[in-house]
């Protein structure tokens, strides 16, 4: 649902991976199969470190080589970035849902295993829709 572009620089002690949209992002892999799956545990960290600082989370930029976020994660970003962007905070979404503050910032954990069902009804509150497709891998 959200990939993100990554790049590997190749040295002498393995695979460096960066990402253009976030600065912070390093990680590493002795090969380009550990760097790619260390770069997508790296991404989530990164995601969540902007939520939990308050900061945005970028829409993905263009490249080639992308990672993509788990699909729960993604959710909770389009949630998150949702509510920054019409400017409504924890409290008035748990107004509009009829739930406690800890409902919310459950909601918001890139670790807590959220119910989709729940996703979906909250990120209704702020007037999105969740959309699933499955697609033919290439």
């Amino acid at each position: 649902m959200l990939s993100y572009p990554i790049q590997f620089q190749e040295d002498d002690q393995g695979i460096l991976v960066t990402s253009p949209d976030f600065p912070e992002l390093t990680t590493f892999g002795d090969d380009r199969q550990e760097a790619y799956a260390r770069s997508v545990s790296a991404l989530e960290e990164a995601v969540a470190a902007r939520m939990h600082d308050d900061q945005d989370v970028p829409m993905p930029s263009v490249g080639d080589v992308r990672a993509a976020l788990p699909t729960l994660t993604a959710v909770k970003v389009m949630l998150y970035q949702g509510m920054r962007d019409q400017n409504i905070g924890k409290a008035e979404l748990a107004r509009r849902l009829g739930w406690h503050l800890p409902q919310v910032d459950r909601a918001l954990d890139v670790e807590h295993h959220s119910r989709l069902d729940r996703m979906d009804k909250a990120l209704s509150a702020i007037g999105k829709r969740l959309v699933v497709r499955a697609e033919e891998i290439a």
